[in-house]
C-alpha cells in the first residue's frame, strides 16, 4: 500500500493503481465502456445529486482515466486531477469555473502558439480577453490586472524557447492579486518541476508530451493544490455562489478544497465534454511509469547538443537555460535543479533559408509538430505551429524567422550531434 512519504519513482509506478479486484489483473484495465449499473433508485439520485461519488456516465468519469488522475495528483502534490482529450481543452477546463463575459486573464508571451491563438482570439466568443506580459517583467502585471482579472497563466518552461519562469515572483503577485497562478508544466513535468512547491494554485498538462512520451495518445490534465480559497471577494461565482444546475448547491461551502474537481466533473465535462478516452489513459499510464527514467536522459542529452550547437560558427543563439552562459542559469540552480528540460530554440546565421535547409536534411530528427517525445523532433515555428501570430508575436515568443525549435529525445547524443554537423554543413 502506498504511503505519503513514497518517492517520485514509485508514485510514477503505483499511485492510484490497484490489482482489479475481479481478475486480480496487475495493470490497469482498459474500461471501454460508455455507463455504468446503478445500485438502485435511491443510489442514481445520489449520484445525480452529488450527495454520493461514482461512476456514471465515461464523458464525467472513468475507471480507467481516474487512475491516472491520481497519479498524476500524486506525482503533482495535488489534492485531485481531472483529465481531458487535449492540452488544449485542459487549459480551458482550468479556466471555465473561473471565468465569465468580460473577465480576463494575464498571460505570458512565452507560451505554445497555439495558446496563444487560443488566448489571443477563440476564448474571446467566451467573452473572455488575455492580456499579455513579459514575465521576466512582471511589474507591469499590477497595472494591467483590474477587478475582472480572475487567473495569471504561464509555462514553467516555455515551448517554444525553453526560457524557465521565476514562479515564486509571480506566485507572489498573484497572491497580492488574490487571484489563482495557473501553471502549465508539459515541458517541465513534475519531474523537473513542482510548481506547487512555488505557489501555484492550479497545473496544466499536455499529456500528449513527455506524460505519454511515446507519441502515441492525445490527452490533457488539470490538477489542483487545494490551497486556494475561491470563496474569497467574491471573485469565483461560480464556485462560491449557488449553481442553478444542482438545485442552489454551493460548491465550494459543500465540498471545501475539492470545489474545483468536482465542479470540473460535474459541470465543465458534463457541458464542455472535452472527455479522455480510456485508451489514452492506458497508453498514457504506461508512459508515466518510466517518467523519471527517460527525463533523466532527455536532461543529459540535451546539455550536450546545446552546448555543442552554441559553440558551432553557424549559429548564433541557443536559448537552451541549461547552459552556464544563459541568463536563467541561477535559477535553474533554484527551481529547476534536475535540470531545464530538453527544449528550446536555435537561432542560425543564415536565416530562414538555413533554418529551410537544416530541417529538409536532418536524418534522426523527425520534422512534426509535436514534443517531448521519446525521439528527437524539429520544426520551424514561424512557417508551421507559430504561424497563425503576427510577426510582432512571433518575435515577442522568440520566433523570429531564423529560428529552428529542437525537442531533444533519447537517443545517444553522439548520434544526435553528427546528424545536426551533416545538415548544416
Amino acid at each position: 500500500m502506498l504511503k505519503s512519504d513514497h518517492k517520485f519513482d514509485t508514485l510514477q509506478v503505483h499511485a492510484g493503481s490497484r490489482p482489479d479486484p475481479s481478475t486480480g489483473a496487475r495493470q490497469v484495465p482498459i474500461y471501454q465502456n460508455t455507463a455504468y449499473v446503478f445500485k438502485s433508485i435511491l443510489h442514481a439520485e445520489a449520484l445525480f445529486d452529488l450527495k454520493e461519488l461514482g461512476h456514471i456516465y465515461s464523458r464525467l468519469s472513468n475507471p480507467t482515466v481516474s487512475v491516472l488522475q491520481e497519479r498524476l495528483a500524486a506525482l503533482e502534490g495535488g489534492i485531485g486531477a481531472i483529465c481531458s482529450s487535449s492540452g488544449h481543452s485542459a487549459q480551458i477546463l482550468a479556466l471555465f469555473p473561473l471565468m465569465h463575459p468580460g473577465d480576463n486573464l494575464i498571460a505570458s508571451t512565452r507560451l505554445y502558439g497555439g495558446t496563444v491563438q487560443q488566448f489571443s482570439n477563440t476564448i474571446k466568443k467566451f467573452g473572455w480577453q488575455a492580456k499579455f506580459v513579459d514575465v521576466d517583467n512582471p511589474s507591469q502585471i499590477h497595472n494591467l490586472a483590474d477587478s475582472k482579472t480572475k487567473a495569471i497563466f504561464c509555462e514553467s518552461i516555455s515551448n517554444p524557447g525553453g526560457h524557465v519562469t521565476d514562479l515564486p515572483r509571480l506566485a507572489n503577485i498573484a497572491k497580492d492579486l488574490s487571484i489563482p497562478l495557473i501553471v502549465d508544466n508539459t515541458a517541465a513535468t513534475p519531474y523537473l518541476c513542482n510548481p506547487f512547491k512555488y505557489g501555484a494554485d492550479l497545473i496544466v498538462h499536455s499529456t500528449t508530451k513527455y506524460i505519454s512520451g511515446n507519441g502515441t495518445s492525445l490527452g490533457g490534465a488539470v490538477i489542483d493544490s487545494g490551497n486556494f480559497n475561491w470563496s474569497q471577494h467574491d471573485k469565483f461565482p461560480s464556485l462560491s455562489d449557488p449553481e442553478p444546475g444542482y438545485h442552489g448547491l454551493k460548491f465550494h461551502d459543500t465540498f471545501g478544497p475539492y470545489a474545483f474537481i468536482i465542479y470540473s466533473i460535474a459541470v465543465s465535462l458534463r457541458d464542455l465534454g472535452m472527455t479522455m478516452a480510456p485508451q489514452n489513459a492506458f497508453h498514457t499510464l504506461l508512459g508515466l511509469e518510466t517518467l523519471s527514467l527517460r527525463m533523466k536522459k532527455h536532461v543529459t542529452n540535451a546539455k550536450k547538443v546545446a552546448q555543442w550547437l552554441d559553440s558551432h560558427p553557424d549559429v548564433g543563439e541557443v536559448t537552451y537555460a541549461g547552459l552556464k552562459t544563459s541568463k536563467y542559469a541561477q535559477l535553474v540552480k533554484k527551481i529547476y535543479p534536475r535540470g531545464a528540460g530538453a527544449l528550446f530554440t536555435t537561432a542560425l546565421n543564415g536565416g530562414y533559408d538555413a533554418c529551410l535547409k537544416l530541417v529538409n536534411k536532418v536524418n534522426l530528427f523527425s520534422h512534426v509538430a509535436n514534443l517531448g517525445d521519446t525521439r528527437s523532433l524539429i520544426i520551424h515555428p514561424a512557417s508551421t505551429v507559430h504561424r497563425q501570430l503576427t510577426e510582432e508575436q512571433q518575435i515577442e515568443a522568440g520566433l523570429a524567422p531564423n529560428v529552428v525549435r529542437l525537442s531533444i529525445g533519447i537517443e545517444d547524443p553522439t548520434d544526435l550531434i553528427k546528424d545536426l554537423k551533416q545538415a548544416l554543413e
